[in-house]
């Protein structure tokens, strides 16, 4: 397996587990209240953080355990990044978008937050997933 293929199953699922672990601290919050009450800055904070530091511990484990070599980047690897970004950012725009309208028609910083969030845990986890893809079944730019 290439260590760019390593690298995105670890991204892929941790913004997945970490998405997950966040739905999981703030919506029992909610309780009977509305969900733009709850507290969500603080664990979005924590998550994302966490995420981090789990992703670059997990990235000097990978580069430490690798056989030397398997690192190394020909061009077949930079297509597959340079398409796999472009895959990814789609989210980021989509987000963004969103977010704009939102913002245009005043919505609560919940909402402006949370999507956000989701847009930047889609992107990876939709990036991740075309890179592996694009290692498993081949890659053919078009």
């Amino acid at each position: 397996m290439a260590h760019e293929e390593k690298r995105a199953w670890i991204m892929g699922g941790i913004a997945i587990v970490g998405y997950a672990v966040y739905l999981a601290i703030v919506l029992p919050r909610a309780g009977s209240e509305p969900l733009t009450e709850v507290s969500y800055a603080a664990p979005l904070l924590w998550v994302v953080g966490a995420a981090i530091g789990v992703a670059i511990a997990l990235d000097i484990a990978l580069g430490i355990t690798s056989r030397r070599g398997t690192a190394r980047v020909d061009q077949r690897d930079r297509e597959i990044s340079r398409f796999v970004d472009h895959v990814g950012q789609s989210f980021v725009i989509l987000g963004a978008v969103a977010v704009l309208a939102m913002a245009l028609a005043e919505l609560d910083h919940f909402w402006i937050a949370n999507t956000i969030y989701l847009a930047f845990v889609l992107s990876a986890a939709l990036g991740s997933t075309a890179r592996i893809v694009a290692y498993r079944r081949g890659f053919h730019p078009w």
